[in-house]
This record gives structure tokens, C-alpha cells and sequence, in this order.
């Protein structure tokens, strides 16, 4: 270790094998897996040469959201229905822009992955004859999702921290990621580290500079949640896009965020059982006053407008093709008009759904086959939502009790809210991105496409950390990291960065917390689930001269705790550029209305005829989906040559694969270690 000082900063460095950014379910199992790697190796104290460095262990998405019966979905396991990996893979690309070798390996490892879980204590219910359980989620064709209950993936996360921590490897934890560190240049590029501002000793008389250099290094650290003003991400959660952007790592589909209806007092998603046990929904003014029963204007039935409020349960995220004709998704459409006007909108379980004078009573007998039969046959035919979910999911009430909101008194006010990033940086079957050492798992990897089946989130997380520490140990080894011929360039990048940090204590620039406001105001009006081009145009426009701004005037920074939101608001102004960027340049492209979002244009089709444009009084029409773009993705790369920061390009799908070997060709190639050269970028 190796510490230098300036006349306010203090810099440690530090040397690792491999560093993993991030502390959730992705992050922990990649460092389990790498250290049983190394272990089978016959490295001697391997825990030595791992490192995971997060902001906060105990925060992120893995470990503070949820929903209903938060879903994991793998292979199934039902003794009745069959499944194959390429079924599963099948599923994963149904939608388009979705490489296929990656969703093949995803498929692949499914099932070596949850059973990994079931050993380190995740308690996913089994049956009397120990099979696994399971039903069916969006967009899944079999019963293949599965669940520990809300906080699923919490209970992963915390389970493999204790593997972690058994295991001895160091956890750097409440250190703010400030820059990513590079050496090299065009295909000789690396990620040499990572430097961090250490929040834990903030309040020292200096300030500690962490550099963690490495020879390779695994980006596990979110989505970043924080763009949205309206979103159901755990508040803190910006991840290091920005950074990785600058880095020169490509992205891809970042067009593809998913949206849905969730809670705002407490952020939690309102899918699954929630909707399923059909409360109420209405909306108040802004003072809580003037109630109003909203759907029943758009609906032909109280038949129809309840069976669709129990679909949302499993059709919960947004979906452009579930609008026309009164379905489910009409009805984030008409909860998102009634906030846009000014109102609020609740979800009650203490009443049925009314209707307008027209319609009948609510009844379950009257419910539409689907709705009335899962009904049944779950045993909710009470007389109430509440008690309908108290029969279906007792914990999906307990997790609202435990922070501090009673279902049995109280209504629920919810908005369609940013609720995960499908796209993010563009990885191989290895989870390496196009710089060889750096590697992205969980949300940060853009391995999903338009749509993914509930939970396939944290089964590719889980997967692409054990891809990754496969790779990283059987082609790149466990040595410790010697860049003695770049010191100069790396102590240039720190230079650059304490520079930066002392020219913020003097800045005329905007306060961060003015320009994160900035930014999410931005991207929800203007890259959120329904989008318009000359609006995004304009939004991305304002978001280039914001970061102009920062980059020429700087932050305004008053104290130690405002540099760390100057840290996040910088690299978070730089990613709002890109998202719009991108989002502008499908739609330049011809894209309509696809995945979780939806493409206001003059001629299309009609939304609603009572659904009208608030400035021009002509009801709303959106843009179909253009499916010809399914086969390709859109990558997203920093230029700051390029007059929008980012430049875009259309790349081929990769196929899945579907050559087989004999056994003892295969045996050879795994021997020979030939099977981590084969792979197409």
C-alpha cells in the first residue's frame, strides 16, 4: 500500500487481481465465484486478491426493492412441464434486440445458478416432494418464475455476503466512485482501477482518495435509477454510467428502460397480487380532496375495467400492445393523465373498484374467465381486496406495515415510475465488454432486449457474475496488476481529478442538487413511458447545454458532503445525454412503440377517443412498433468530437448458437481451454 499527500487530500493506493463495483446480489456472487475459481486453481489466500467496493453495502436496488412476491425466473422445475435451454432462450429473444448467444448462456446457467442460491440459504418454497414451485410472470410462456417473497432479492444479496464474508474478502464499503482509471489506447486499452472518494472519512481533517488499481474489473453497481424523477429505485441509487461512459465502454438498447405502476411513499412495485386482489383505483386533487373513480370513464364494463386491474398483477409492466381495445396497459396511460393534470392517484384495498352510474356492482362471478378462475382457485373469493390478499400473500401487506402504511386503513398513492434499464453497456457470453479486462454484470450489462420476462434480471445477474469470474480466472489468471510503465499517466488522470475536486470549492456553476433535478425532471417528461420525437429533441438539446455548463463553469460546491454530490450529479448529467441521445436516434430511425414505451405521432393509432392532447384538444394516437429494427441493437459511444457527445450505430444481432459437438470434441475443447476463444462479439 502505497499513500502520497497533497495539502488537503490524502491518496492510498491499493492492488488487487480483480475489483467488483458493487455490493448486490450480481457483485456477491461474482466474488464467491471468483474466489472458489481461484481456490480449484490451488491459489493460495485468494480472498487477498478480491476486492468489492461499493458506496453502501447495505443499499441498491438487490437489497431495498421488491414487489408483491418478488420473482426469480429460471428453468422450470415443475415435474409436469417440460423446459429446455433453448425454450428458455427462445423466450428471452421473443421481442427482439436481444442477442441470442448471451440469452442461450443465460438459459444455460439458470438452473447451476439457483441451486447455487438454494445452498447459500435462499429459501425458495419447495413442495412435499422437494420440487421447486413455480407460475407463470409477463411476457413467460411456462411456469418458470419462482419466489423467496418481497424481498427476494435481499435475501439473495444477504446470502451471499455471508459467503463473501466467510470467505474473508475485504469489502471497501462507502466509497463514492469518482473516476475510472485507463491506460493504454485503441485496442491495447485497459481499465487500470477504479479511484474513489472514502465517504466513511469525510469528516477528516483530509480529504481520502482511494485507488484500487487491478488487473481486471467487474462493473456491478446498478442502474441508474436516480435519472427519473418518478421512480421506484431505491433514492441513492445513480450507478457510475457516466464513468464507464468516459471510460470508453460501448453501450447498447438503452432505449429500453420498463416502467410500471408502483408506490411513492414507500417505493415498492404494485404488480402481482397487489393488482390481482383488485382494489379500488381513483384519483384526488392535490390536496387529497375531491374523489374520483377515473377508470370507469374509459372502460365499457365493470366486468372489463376489473378483470384488467387483476391483469396488471401479471402484465404489470407498461406495454404499448396491451392498449387498444381496453386492455391492462390503458390503465397506466389514464393514471399517468391524471398526475400529468395535477391529481393524485390511490390504490384502495379497503373497497371494490366503482363504476359509473351505468355500470353494475363489482362481483367476482362477473369477473372475465382468466380473472374469476385464478381466483378460485387461489382461494381469494372474499368480499374485499384486503382480505383477497390477505388469502394470496399475507407478506405483500406485511412489507407495506413495516414501513409505516397499514393496507386495512389506509390507500396507497402510486404513479407509473421508472422501474429498470433492459439496455446497459454491451457485453460477449462472457460478460466482457469491447475493453478486454472490464467486465458488466447485473442491471449495468444490456443483455435484456425490448422485453424480458419478469425476474430474468436476477437470474442474467447471477449468471453473468459466474460467467465473468470463470473467464477472468482461466484466461487472465490471479496475478496482481503491474502498471510501473503507465504511473505517469495514471497519476495525470488523479491530477486532473484533485483539480477538479479544488475548482468546485470556487465555481459560478449550478448546485448539484439543482442539476440532478434538472436532469430527472428531463427524462421523466421526455424519456419516460410515452415519448414524442420533437419533445425528446428538445429534452436532449437541454440536457448537452447543461453539461456544457458543468464543463465549463464547474459545480458550486459549500462543504465536504456537497463534493459527493457534485461527483453524482456530474456523471449523471453525462448519462441523461446518452439515454436521450439514443432514445432520439431510434426514433429518427423510424422506431414506434415497442418494449415499456409508448410514441405519440400525429398519424397512428388512436390511444382512447376520450384521451386528448391537453394543448390541442385532438385525441392522443401512437406510433405502431416498426418491428424490422427488432434485429438489430443500438450502441451509444462517448465522442466528445461528436456535436451530440455520443455517436450511434446499428450492430447485427449475435444468433444462438445451435452447433453440437460430439462429447469427446467438446471434452477436448474444455481441456484445451479452446472454449473461452469461442465466441463471436
Amino acid at each position: 500500500m502505497e499513500t502520497r499527500r497533497t495539502a488537503s487530500q490524502k491518496i492510498v493506493y491499493h492492488r488487487y487481481n480483480t475489483v467488483i463495483v458493487g455490493s448486490g446480489a450480481a457483485g456477491m456472487n461474482c466474488a464467491v465465484h471468483l474466489y472458489e475459481f481461484m481456490k480449484q486453481k490451488g491459489l493460495a489466500e485468494p480472498q487477498e486478491r478480491i476486492l468489492v467496493v461499493t458506496g453502501g453495502v447495505s443499499l441498491g436496488a438487490s437489497r431495498m426493492s421488491g414487489s408483491d412476491k418478488q420473482t426469480y425466473y429460471k428453468m422450470g422445475t415443475s415435474p409436469a412441464v417440460p423446459d429446455s435451454a433453448e425454450a428458455f432462450a427462445q423466450s428471452l429473444t421473443a421481442a427482439g434486440c436481444c442477442h441470442g448467444d448471451s440469452a442461450l448462456v443465460e438459459a444455460i446457467g439458470s438452473l447451476r445458478e439457483f441451486y447455487h442460491l438454494v445452498r447459500a440459504g435462499v429459501p425458495f418454497p419447495t413442495d412435499s416432494m422437494g420440487g421447486f414451485v413455480g407460475y407463470k410472470t409477463d411476457h413467460d410462456p411456462s411456469e418458470r418464475a419462482t419466489s423467496a417473497g418481497p424481498k427476494t432479492s435481499r435475501l439473495m444479496s444477504e446470502c451471499l455476503q455471508r459467503q463473501v464474508e466467510g470467505y474473508g474478502i475485504e469489502i471497501a464499503d462507502r466509497q463514492e466512485a469518482v473516476h475510472l482509471l485507463t491506460v493504454g489506447a485503441g485496442g491495447s486499452k485497459r481499465v487500470a482501477g477504479i479511484v474513489t472518494y472514502d465517504t466513511k472519512r469525510i469528516h477528516n481533517r483530509y480529504n481520502v482518495i482511494n485507488v484500487y488499481l487491478c488487473a481486471n474489473i467487474v462493473l456491478a453497481a446498478g442502474g441508474p435509477g436516480e435519472l427519473y424523477k418518478t421512480s421506484v429505485y431505491p433514492q441513492g441509487q445513480f450507478g457510475i454510467h457516466g464513468l464507464a461512459f468516459k471510460a470508453g465502454l460501448v453501450a447498447e438498447n438503452l432505449t429500453e428502460s420498463q416502467f410500471g405502476l408502483a408506490s411513492i411513499k414507500f417505493r415498492w412495485n404494485v404488480s402481482g397480487t397487489y393488482m390481482q386482489a383488485i382494489p379500488r383505483i381513483y384519483s384526488t386533487d392535490s390536496r387529497g380532496g375531491d374523489e374520483y373513480d377515473f377508470l370507469a370513464d374509459c372502460f365499457p364494463s365493470m366486468s372489463r375495467m376489473a378483470t384488467n386491474i387483476f391483469l396488471k398483477g401479471y402484465q404489470w409492466p407498461f406495454d404499448p400492445q396491451r392498449i387498444e381495445n381496453f386492455q391492462s396497459s390503458l390503465i397506466d396511460v389514464l393514471v399517468f393523465n391524471e398526475t400529468q393534470n395535477g391529481r393524485r392517484v390511490f390504490m384502495d384495498f379497503m373497497h371494490n373498484p366503482l363504476g359509473i352510474d351505468s355500470m353494475e356492482l363489482f362481483a367476482i362471478d362477473a369477473l372475465e374467465p382468466e380473472a374469476r378462475e385464478y381466483l378460485e382457485d387461489a382461494g381469494a373469493v372474499q368480499a374485499s381486496p384486503i382480505e383477497r390478499l390477505e388469502a394470496m400473500n399475507p407478506q405483500a401487506i406485511e412489507i407495506y406495515k413495516e414501513n409505516g402504511i397499514d393496507l386495512h386503513s389506509e390507500p396507497l398513492e402510486i404513479a407509473v415510475c421508472a422501474q429498470h434499464n433492459n439496455g446497459g453497456f454491451s457485453v460477449n457470453r462472457w460478460w466482457e465488454s469491447n475493453i478486454p479486462g472490464t467486465f458488466v454484470i447485473g442491471e449495468m450489462a444490456g443483455t435484456h432486449g425490448v422485453k424480458r420476462p419478469g425476474g430474468s434480471a436476477l437470474n442474467a445477474g447471477q449468471v453473468g457474475g459466474l460467467r465473468a469470474a470463470e473467464y477472468i480466472v482461466n484466461v487472465y489468471g490471479s496475478e496482481l496488476p503491474d502498471y510501473a510503465e503507465y504511473r505517469s499517466e495514471i497519476d495525470e488522470q488523479i491530477d486532473e481529478l484533485l483539480a477538479r475536486f479544488e475548482d468546485y470549492k470556487t465555481s459560478a456553476g449550478p448546485m448539484p442538487k439543482q442539476v440532478i433535478k434538472r436532469v430527472q425532471a428531463l427524462m421523466t417528461a421526455s424519456a419516460g413511458h410515452i415519448r414524442e420525437a420533437q419533445d425528446v429533441r428538445e429534452a436532449l438539446k437541454d440536457a448537452l447545454g447543461l453539461y456544457n455548463v458543468i464543463e465549463q463553469k464547474g459545480l458550486m460546491v459549500n462543504g465536504r458532503k456537497e463534493m459527493v454530490w457534485a461527483i453524482k450529479a456530474e456523471h449523471l448529467a453525462l448519462t441523461s445525454v446518452a439515454y436521450l441521445k439514443a432514445i432520439d436516434e431510434l426514433l429518427g430511425r423510424g422506431s414506434g412503440s415497442r418494449g415499456s414505451h409508448l410514441v405519440i405521432a400525429e398519424e397512428g393509432v388512436e390511444i382512447h377517443p376520450d384521451i386528448v392532447d391537453e394543448f390541442t384538444g385532438r385525441v392522443l394516437k401512437f406510433k405502431p412498433e416498426n418491428p424490422s429494427l427488432r434485429e438489430s441493437v443500438l450502441q451509444v459511444e462517448y465522442d466528445r468530437d461528436e456535436r451530440d457527445l455520443f455517436r450511434c450505430s446499428d450492430v447485427a444481432l449475435r444468433a444462438c448458437p445451435s452447433d453440437t459437438k460430439a462429447f469427446e470434441c467438446a471434452w477436448r475443447d474444455y481441456r484445451e481451454g479452446k472454449i473461452y476463444r469461442e465466441q463471436d462479439r
